[in-house]
């Protein structure tokens, strides 16, 4: 029993043993200078604690603290290559509103991000095309033609980016395919189907567009196809939800069949 009561002795009784009965705290001055004791009992009676202080095994140090959340600030910091401005809040980082100036791509930046919205397949598709006539007015290559070559370079880098990026969420099978490459799952496009039922859906597809007579039949066909595409796309935002990559996966194969399918209609239109 006395062991345990050992163990279990309170960290503010081990600090009084470890200090001195009476301790002088003098509030530190930048122009102080450290005073010279008369006595021994007022030199015993001062105590001055370092950077590297403890309490038996438990050591502490201020500076390694200060240090650590320094470099963590500043590496998490992004600033202008420019004029060194620091970028403001969670915006990407494109483009500099200190100096105007175009910044370097950024590819830890994903496509959500650039267009301000959360990493999810459900998106309202009308709002991107605001988002990206603004970021054009700021990166495009021929606001920057008189500048330096290096960038010229970004305007051109980040300004195909944000195409791109444009490109790929407004399309649902585009989106689809890159929201799962940012999950860690590759999807092969030209992957051979092995499900029977949707190769069977789609030579009757390709038969039906073949034998199509007008343009109404036509039509007919391509308004099929769209409905086709959308319960795939809804079926894909479910299994994405839950997880379901095999299922997700899936749900792309037949959404590109689909796609492919409308594109033969309109060249025969």
């Amino acid at each position: 029993m006395y062991q345990t009561k050992k163990l279990w002795t309170p960290l503010s009784t081990i600090a009084r043993r470890a200090l001195p009965t009476t301790c002088h705290l003098t509030p530190y001055s930048p122009n102080s200078q450290i005073r010279s004791s008369s006595s021994p009992l007022e030199t015993s009676s001062r105590v001055s604690l370092p950077l590297h202080y403890g309490l038996g095994n438990l050591k502490f140090s201020a500076k390694g603290f200060c240090s650590q959340s320094a470099a963590k600030v500043d590496a998490t910091t992004k600033r202008c290559w420019n004029c060194d401005a620091v970028a403001a809040g969670m915006v990407p980082f494109l483009y500099c509103d200190s100096c105007r100036s175009i910044q370097p791509v950024d590819f830890s930046v994903d496509y959500f991000q650039i267009f301000g919205l959360e990493k999810k397949y459900e998106i309202e598709v009308a709002g991107l095309e605001g988002k990206y006539k603004d970021w054009q007015k700021k990166l495009h290559p021929d606001l920057v033609h008189s500048k330096s070559e290096k960038e010229r370079e970004y305007a051109a880098e980040q300004s195909a980016r944000v195409i791109d990026a444009y490109r790929t969420l407004s399309k649902p099978l585009a989106r689809a395919i890159y929201i799962l490459r940012l999950e860690g799952v590759h999807v092969d496009e030209e992957q051979t189907v092995s499900d029977p039922e949707l190769l069977t859906e789609i030579m009757e597809i390709r038969e039906a567009v073949e034998e199509a007579m007008d343009s109404q039949a036509l039509n007919q066909i391509e308004s099929q196809m769209k409905e086709k595409l959308e319960g795939s796309s809804s079926s894909f935002a479910n299994a994405y939800r839950s997880r379901n990559f095999d299922e997700a996966v899936t749900c792309i194969q037949r959404m590109t069949y689909y796609q492919r399918a409308n594109e033969e209609i309109l060249k025969k239109l």
